[in-house]
Parts: C-alpha cells; sequence; structure tokens
C-alpha cells in the first residue's frame, strides 16, 4: 500500500496568506468609499499600483534573498548599491543619452562593486554576521555621504525610451502606464530565471549545496569562493539594475537607499530565506499592503509592512516558503 504524500506546509500558508489578501481585498471594495462614484477606479488603479509596486520591490529583493536569504552573507549595504546603480546609471545616460547603457551600466557597475566586496570583505569574515552587520552598515554611510558628495541631493528622474513611455487602455481602470507594466513584466521574467537556475541548473544545485555544506562541496574540487562570488555579483547587479527601473518609474534621491533596503529585509524575512517564490509572494503582500494603506488610511499606511511580518513570524517563524534549519 502507497505512503500517503507529506503535507507540504510551506504551499499551504502561502496559499492561506494570498487567500487572505484577497478577502481583505474583496471586503475593502465593499467600503462605502470604494461604492462611492469613481470609487472603484480607485481600488482597481490602487490595485494595480501595488502590484507593479511589489515587482519594483522584488527585483530589489530578488538580488537581497541570492546574498542574504541564500548565501547567509548580511549585506546592509544592499540599499546603497540599489542608489548607487541607480546614480550611476543616471550619469551614463546623461553622457550617452542611451537608457539602455544606464542599465547596463546600473547592473555590471554594481556587479563588479558586488565582486570586490565579496573578495575583500565577506570571504575574511564567512559565518562572522555581527561583524558583517558592522562593516556593511559603515560602508553603507561612507558610500551614503560619497553619493551625496557627488550627486548632491538633487531629485533624479529618467527619461525611458518613447516606446516605454505613455498609456495602454486597460479595462476598467480605462488607461495604465506603459512603464510600470513593463516592471512587472521585467520581474516577472527575472523571478522564472532565477527560480530556473537555481532549481534546474547544475550551478544553482551547486550554490544550494554549498550553503548547506560548503566544505563537502569543496571537497568535490568545487571552487567554491569563486561560486559565492559569482553569486555575490549577480545579486549586487539586481540592485543596481533595479535602481535604472526603479529611478525611470520613480525618482532617485538621498534616502532612497534605506527605504529600499528596509522594504528588502521585510520581503526577504515574510517570503522566507533564499526563497525566491517567497520573494515574490512577500513583495506582492507589501507592496499591496504599502499602496492601500497610502490610498485608504495614510495615516497608519506604514504600519501595515510590520503587521504582515510580526504576523508572518508569529505563525512561521522561517517565513512563508522558507524552511527550517
Amino acid at each position: 500500500m502507497a505512503e500517503p504524500r507529506p503535507v507540504n506546509r510551506r504551499r499551504i500558508v502561502a496559499v492561506g496568506l494570498v487567500a487572505l489578501l484577497l478577502a481583505a481585498a474583496v471586503l475593502m471594495a465593499s467600503y462605502p468609499e470604494v461604492k462611492a462614484p469613481g470609487g472603484v477606479k480607485l481600488f482597481l488603479l490602487t490595485l494595480m499600483n501595488g502590484i507593479t509596486l511589489a515587482a519594483l520591490y522584488f527585483l530589489v529583493a530578488s538580488g537581497f534573498t541570492l546574498v542574504f536569504g541564500l548565501m547567509r552573507n548580511v549585506n546592509l549595504a544592499h540599499g546603497s548599491l540599489y542608489l548607487l546603480g541607480a546614480y550611476l546609471g543616471w550619469s551614463v545616460i546623461k553622457w550617452t543619452g542611451s537608457w539602455w547603457l544606464g542599465v547596463a551600466a546600473g547592473f555590471l557597475g554594481m556587479a563588479l562593486v558586488g565582486l570586490v566586496l565579496q573578495f575583500v570583505i565577506f570571504r575574511r569574515m564567512e559565518g562572522q554576521d555581527m561583524r558583517q552587520t558592522m562593516v556593511t552598515i559603515g560602508i553603507s554611510i561612507v558610500l551614503a555621504d560619497l553619493m551625496l558628495w557627488i550627486w548632491s541631493g538633487n531629485t533624479y528622474q529618467f527619461e525611458a525610451p518613447d516606446f516605454l513611455t505613455g498609456t495602454v487602455p486597460l479595462a476598467l481602470v480605462k488607461v495604465y502606464s506603459v512603464y510600470r507594466l513593463v516592471v512587472l513584466g521585467a520581474a516577472v521574467l527575472i523571478g522564472l530565471g532565477l527560480w530556473l537556475f537555481l532549481n534546474r541548473t547544475a550551478i544553482g544545485m551547486m550554490i544550494r549545496a554549498g550553503v548547506d555544506d560548503r566544505a563537502m562541496l569543496q571537497a568535490t574540487g568545487v571552487n567554491v569562493h569563486l561560486l559565492f562570488a559569482c553569486t555575490f555579483a549577480i545579486g549586487a547587479g539586481l540592485a543596481g539594475f533595479a535602481g535604472v527601473v526603479g529611478g525611470t518609474a520613480l525618482s532617485i534621491a538621498p534616502g532612497e537607499d534605506v527605504r529600499y533596503l528596509l522594504a528588502s529585509l521585510v520581503v526577504t524575512i515574510v517570503g522566507g530565506m533564499g526563497s525566491i517564490t517567497g520573494a515574490a509572494i512577500g513583495a506582492l503582500l507589501i507592496g499591496l499592503a504599502e499602496q492601500f494603506g497610502l490610498a485608504y488610511s495614510p495615516t497608519y499606511g506604514v504600519v501595515y509592512t510590520f503587521v504582515i511580518m510580526v504576523v508572518v513570524l508569529a505563525i512561521r517563524p522561517q517565513g512563508i516558503m522558507g524552511r527550517r534549519r
């Protein structure tokens, strides 16, 4: 007689939280403010804004998930990499006039910075979480002052290519930003790519094996330091890529590094450390909570994000899709 399949608790929790989120959306749709003239349009517009903001949070948090969630490197300078990549991309666009070159510069420039951080700092502090925390906090402060010195305290706005600007007809909302939909599509493609890379390729399996048992993987002849350096570079590069993409959707200014570092931390903790799927779910929850909070209760909008984190940690301390170690 065949044994019953084990219950996938992570999937049950994930489905339950998504169902709870949908139930909350349906309940909110019944509010008088939503039923009022124009209220449905505002509700749907807020929903779309929440989803596209979640896509941007995922782009930033996916790199953080690789570095912090998967490799256990406490890089609290990740938000600085986001902002530095955005500034670098903006400068390249200003010099060359090409938005695409700016995106490439943001990714490649921060990937190179990530390599330097891995070889110079994290390689010498493996397993020393407190030292990594303090050193990367110091790096983020230094980078923030350098960026303020070089690019001043002005707010910068990117100009995307013409075919990425404007609006597109959308059911019920009537029109919506083309660029925000492009950000959503980019997040979906990158998320699928990262998931396939980590779960369906030999290199991805080596990365996960190295996290669980680095000594055993090294004994098989794999250069673990080089493997982890490349992974760190990908995570840092994604932060720089998100900086240019996010700066085009919104803007860049001093202080954005702290905002996106905090968002990455919350998304990674809620979704589960080391899980790309969990990062997507966490980003969706946080993005929707932030936008609906701003639209319907701006006074307490910031609180909802931390309420979600507290509830998830109380029910499942390792995160929605995280696994116990």
